[in-house]
């Protein structure tokens, strides 16, 4: 194995030079970069930021427009069912719509019956009339002319049954239209929403390992799971309602106009004095919409966090700070929420009064109009009705407000998630058989742009090579393995794998061939066969059982009551963290890698069990290239050679006994650990 040492990063305009490899120990020069945090490995989720930045006002205001026309479009798979859907709507609206004109026949037949009768019996329309004229009854007479009365006649029941007959026949079948048009909306949301999780599920799958570092897990199951069942609710309520609204608007001007343009002008007139509150309300509270589902997913991330750790909150005596950090988060939220539905529930109260203005109105000039003949009661009741149903959709709508705002609040944060840069295209480069080759030349790579870790690696792991890889916290140990496994892309330089680009090479069929135990154990709610499994989908019983038995994890099973048949809970709570290790070591076993990376994997094995699991280890290590981040020396005392790491550059490399006779850097964590530590903590305190 080669190595070549970190060299100080060169101005932009200078040629490179040469590289060779490293034959000893080495230091970097002056002027390497400096040291730069290592991430927590493998990625896990950030907790966030201090508490009290939680409760900070959101400073950027949903786009409104652009995203709920975003969010309309995701309904364009469904565009036939919506064609019918309008079809449905539009045949029961005018159907609803013709209804109050049919009752005010009715009303007609009724007033004209009872007007009749009043009338003396026998004679001549024309006679009554000109009798009221002669006794001074002018405007009762003027009524009289314009009604379609028989003087002596009382109210026709046959013809009156017919109208109210025809009445509920235009009601039940535009019901019938509506009941089945909602159907066919709600089925279309719902396979829309389907679709919209799928997209969010294939989106977190193709996103690098980055974007889980800057977010907290809380917050992005809370956009993964609440934003979209709120999208849900909202088009669900709101996009019915919406469309029999708009509909039931324009159908109802156009008979208001049938009926009486004046009264219809009368009635417009509110129309831009409700669309002018509801776009001030809507404003207002639309920010605070946004601030609610954000500090929703912040109180999520924050009862995620302490529920998964809450073991460990009450051994530190934190109990009281984290109830205070829910409460604080938990009367942020209050009062978002609070302010939101207030001020976008104002609309409805708002708009109801300006409906009852508009009734009055309309009442007292359509009464005017029938008592001088210029319109007739029919008429008058079937415009109150009309008013009505003029008001009422826009009230509907009003009170839709909130409920839209909210979905499209949320859905702006589920397309934060759809628009975040995805991880580099994948190439369909062919990966042979893999001996386990691996080559870094000349890498470089930061976590941030401006803040690099590895500047110029250059090294060579040889097949069947077992490579340890020590040094202290931050000094890239994880990163380099996580290199190797393409969790992150690099900034420059190539990582071959028996002479192949890795970057050329599809992350599945990579990470194939690559085999990794971490120090933090993952198993699933499953049995331990299962877990085991995982491994390698589709592996017989034997194979299973083999691998076991080669980690020792038999010993253990055999003395549970199912067996491998014991199901792990989600915790892991009825095994060891040992035992829980040994299950993850022989899940790698099982997958039979031709790179495996060890992250300090018996770090959780008490020592009788960690010296069978390395005598396990090193058969499986057998002709396959090994990469062991160790803490503790004394795992790594066998390993072909080992790797020393200080600020992303390999200081030192050889074997135990060489690295001990050099009394370098690796002299001095051995020395730390095992005869100088309470020395060196002496001098640390003091």
């Amino acid at each position: 194995m080669t190595s070549q040492t970190t060299r100080p990063a060169r101005a932009a305009d200078q040629p490179e030079e040469p590289s060779t490899p490293a034959s000893g120990s080495t230091v970097p020069a002056a002027g390497a970069a400096p040291k730069a945090p290592e991430r927590p490995k493998y990625a896990p989720p950030r907790t966030g930021g201090p508490p009290g930045a939680m409760g900070r006002p959101v400073e950027k205001s949903i786009n409104f427009g652009p995203s709920l026309r975003r969010l309309l479009g995701h309904l364009g798979p469904e565009r036939p069912i919506l064609v019918g859907v309008v079809a449905l709507a539009v045949v029961g609206i005018v159907l609803n719509v013709l209804g109050p004109k049919v009752l005010g026949w009715a009303t007609d037949v009724i007033f004209t019956g009872v007007i009749g009768k009043m009338l003396p019996a026998g004679a001549d329309k024309a006679q009554v009339v000109a009798e009221l004229r002669a006794r001074g009854q002018g405007t009762f007479a003027d009524l009289v002319s314009r009604l379609d009365v028989v003087p002596g006649r009382g109210i026709q029941f046959d013809r009156l049954a017919e109208i109210l007959l025809l009445a509920v026949g235009l009601y039940l079948v535009a019901s019938g239209f509506m009941l089945l048009q909602g159907y066919l909306l709600n089925g279309a949301v719902q396979r829309s929403i389907r679709r919209l999780r799928g997209e969010v599920e294939a989106k977190i799958n193709r996103l690098p390992l980055s974007y889980f570092d800057r977010q907290t897990r809380g917050e992005l199951l809370s956009r993964v799971t609440n934003d979209i069942d709120n999208i849900s609710q909202s088009l669900q309520q709101t996009l019915s309602q919406l469309l029999t609204s708009v509909l039931t608007v324009i159908g109802v001007v156009v008979m208001m106009f049938v009926v009486s343009p004046t009264l219809a002008l009368v009635a417009l007139v509110t129309i831009p004095v409700s669309i002018l509150l509801t776009t001030v309300i809507g404003k207002r509270s639309q920010k605070l919409f946004v601030q609610t589902w954000k500090t929703t997913g912040e109180l999520n991330s924050h009862i995620e966090e302490a529920y998964s750790g809450h073991a460990l909150v009450k051994v530190f005596g934190r109990r009281q700070e984290v109830e205070q950090v829910f409460a604080d988060r938990n009367e942020t939220l209050y009062r978002a929420g609070f302010g939101a539905q207030f001020i976008s529930g104002i609309i409805m109260p708002t708009m109801m009064f300006i409906g009852n203005v508009n009734y009055v109105v309309i009442a007292v000039i359509g009464g005017l109009r029938v008592a001088t003949g210029t319109m007739s009661l029919g008429d008058v009741q079937a415009f109150i009705q009309y008013s009505r149903m003029f008001t009422q959709p826009l009230t509907q709508v009003a009170s839709m407000a909130n409920l839209l705002q909210s979905g499209v609040a949320s859905a702006e944060r589920v397309f934060e998630v759809l628009d975040e840069t995805e991880q580099t295209t994948e190439s369909d480069a062919a990966l042979e058989t893999t001996r386990g080759r691996v080559t870094f030349d000349h890498v470089r790579f930061s976590y941030e742009g401006d803040k690099p870790l590895i500047t110029d690696l250059s090294l060579v792991a040889e097949p069947g090579q077992t490579v340890a890889v020590v040094g202290p916290t931050g000094a890239g140990k994880t990163t380099l393995v996580n290199l190797i496994m393409r969790f992150y892309e690099l900034d420059g330089g190539r990582i071959l794998l028996d002479g192949t680009d890795i970057a050329a090479v599809p992350r599945a069929v990579l990470r194939s061939r690559l085999g990794m135990v971490l120090q933090d154990t993952w198993l699933f709610h499953g049995t331990i066969r299962d877990n085991i499994a995982y491994g390698r989908p589709g592996a017989s019983e034997a194979e299973i059982l083999a691998a076991a038995e080669a980690t020792y994890v038999d010993r253990f099973v055999h003395s549970l009551p199912d067996g491998y048949d014991t199901v792990i809970d989600e915790e892991g709570s009825n095994v060891s963290a040992g035992e829980k290790q040994l299950i993850t070591i022989a899940r790698a076993f099982l997958a039979d890698p031709a790179i495996l990376i060890l992250d300090e994997a018996t770090s959780s094995v008490d020592t009788r069990t960690e010296l069978l699991v390395q005598k396990a280890m090193a058969t499986l290590r057998t002709d396959r290239t090994s990469f062991v981040i160790a803490h503790r020396l004394s795992t790594i005392r066998d390993a072909d050679v080992i790797l020393v790491m200080e600020h992303g550059d390999i200081v030192e490399q050889g074997t135990h006994a060489e690295l001990l006779e050099r009394r370098g850097h690796y002299y001095d964590l051995y020395q730390a650990q095992f005869s100088g530590a309470p020395e060196e903590l002496e001098a640390v305190t003091a």
